[in-house]
C-alpha cells in the first residue's frame, strides 16, 4: 500500500546519536524537515544544522516517546527498533504520526531449506539464497530468540498496523562508513597499519555480503519520508563487491602498496585464519529493483568511493589505541584472536611454502 508524496515537515528521529541516525537526520534536515533528534544523551552532530532540536530520550520509557512525538510529527524514524515491544510503543502513537520509516536487516531472510545468518555455525548451516535476494524471499519465524527473529517480528507487527501507520521497513545490508560500531572495512585497515602484506581469503576470495552505505541508507530514509507507504525494501549499495576487492579497494584508499592476496578454495584453514567479516561461501546480494521503482532510490555514493573517509576515520580511531577497546560491539563479535590472529595466520603460511 502507497500513498502519494508529502512536503516536508516535522520529524522525529529515535536513535539519532547512532551511525545510521547521524546521516539521516543530516538528510532529512537539508531536505527541509523540522527534525527533533532523539538520542540517549541527546548528543548533536557537527554536522547538522544549527535548527535541528536535540532530546535526551530513554527508549524503553513510554512516557518519553509520548512526549518526543507530541502534538505530532508528519514522520517518525526509527534506526534502533527491534522486537514486537518496540512496535507496540509506534502503535501507542500511531494517531499522532503521519507515517514511519523502521530500520530493519537482511538478516530476515532464510532460504529453502531454513537456513540463515544464524545458523551458519551449524554444519551444512549455511544458506543459499535466490540472487538477487528479492522482498519476497522466506523469512525467520518471528521471536526472540535472536537478532534476525526480533527483526522480523518487530515488521510483522507493524505491517500489522498499516491502515493506523503506513511504515516503510528498511532491510539494511553491511552498514559501512563512519561512526560504525561494528566496522567491518577494520580488518583490512589494520593490517595495513600493522604492515602486514598478505591477505588469506577462504572461499576463493569470492565471497560478497552486500554492503549499504550509511549515506545511501539515509538517500532510502529521505525518499521514504517523502512517499508515505506500507512496505518492506532492501537496503544496499549500487554493487556487491567480494572481500578479494575489497582487500584491495582498502589498500588502494589508503595510498598503500597492493597486498598478496592468497585465496583458499573452501573453508578458512582454521577459525583465525582466512575468515574476514564479509566471509561466506555462497553470496548475499539484495535486489534493489523494488526501492529503485517505488521511491526512485538512486545511491549516492559507491563502495569504492565512500572508502577513504571511512578507512581515514578507521585509522584515526585506532591509532595508539586498543581495538576492542575502541570497539567494543565488534569485539563483542569477532575476539581479536578471530580478526588478527597474525600467530597463526603467519604458521599456516609458512606450512603453506614449505609445501611447494
Amino acid at each position: 500500500m502507497t500513498s502519494g508524496s508529502v512536503t516536508s515537515g516535522s520529524a522525529v528521529v529515535i536513535g539519532a546519536s547512532g551511525q545510521i541516525g547521524r546521516a539521516a537526520v543530516r538528510a532529512l534536515a537539508r531536505d527541509g524537515w523540522q527534525v527533533r533528534a532523539a538520542s540517549r544523551r541527546g548528543g548533536r552532530d557537527g554536522s547538522w544544522p544549527a535548527e535541528v532540536r536535540t532530546v535526551a530520550m530513554d527508549r524503553a520509557d513510554d512516557a518519553a516517546l509520548a512526549e518526543l512525538v507530541g502534538d505530532g510529527c508528519e514522520v517518525l524514524l526509527d534506526c534502533v527498533a527491534y522486537g514486537a515491544a518496540h512496535a507496540r510503543q509506534l502503535a501507542g502513537v500511531a494517531d499522532r504520526i503521519g507515517s514511519a520509516v523502521v530500520v530493519s536487516s537482511g538478516a530476515v531472510y532464510e532460504d529453502d531449506r531454513g537456513r540463515s545468518f544464524a545458523t551458519q555455525g551449524e554444519p551444512d548451516g549455511f544458506p543459499v539464497y535466490p540472487l538477487p535476494i528479492p522482498e519476497s524471499c522466506r523469512t525467520v519465524p518471528p521471536g526472540d530468540e535472536d537478532y534476525a527473529t526480533g527483526k522480523i517480528a518487530l515488521e510483522r507487527a507493524l505491517l500489522a498496523e498499516g491502515d493506523r501507520l503506513p511504515v516503510t521497513l528498511l532491510r539494511a545490508g553491511a552498514i559501512h562508513g563512519p561512526h560504525s560500531p561494528l566496522p567491518r572495512e577494520l580488518y583490512f585497515v589494520k593490517r595495513v597499519l600493522d604492515g602486514r602484506r598478505v591477505r588469506v581469503l577462504a572461499h576463493g576470495g569470492r565471497s560478497r555480503f552486500h554492503p549499504v552505505h550509511v549515506a545511501n541508507l539515509a538517500e532510502l530514509i529521505r525518499l521514504a519520508a517523502r512517499r508515505p507507504g506500507s512496505r518492506v525494501l532492501n537496503a544496499g549499495d549500487p554493487q556487491a563487491p567480494t572481500v578479494a576487492e575489497i582487500a584491495v579497494a582498502v589498500d588502494a584508499a589508503m595510498g598503500a602498496p597492493a597486498s598478496e592476496v592468497v585465496t583458499v578454495e573452501g573453508a578458512p584453514p582454521s577459525s583465525d585464519v582466512g575468515e574476514t567479516p564479509w566471509s561466506t561461501p555462497h553470496p548475499v546480494v539484495y535486489d534493489m529493483a523494488a526501492a529503485e521503482r517505488e521511491l526512485g532510490y538512486r545511491a549516492v555514493t559507491t563502495y569504492e568511493d565512500s572508502l577513504p573517509e571511512t578507512v581515514a576515520w578507521l585509522a584515526d580511531r585506532v591509532k595508539g589505541r586498543d581495538w576492542w577497546e575502541v570497539f567494543p560491539t565488534m569485539a563483542a563479535h569477532y575476539p581479536d584472536e578471530k580478526l588478527f590472529g597474525y600467530a597463526a595466520e603467519d604458521r599456516w603460511l609458512a606450512g603453506r611454502g614449505a609445501q611447494r
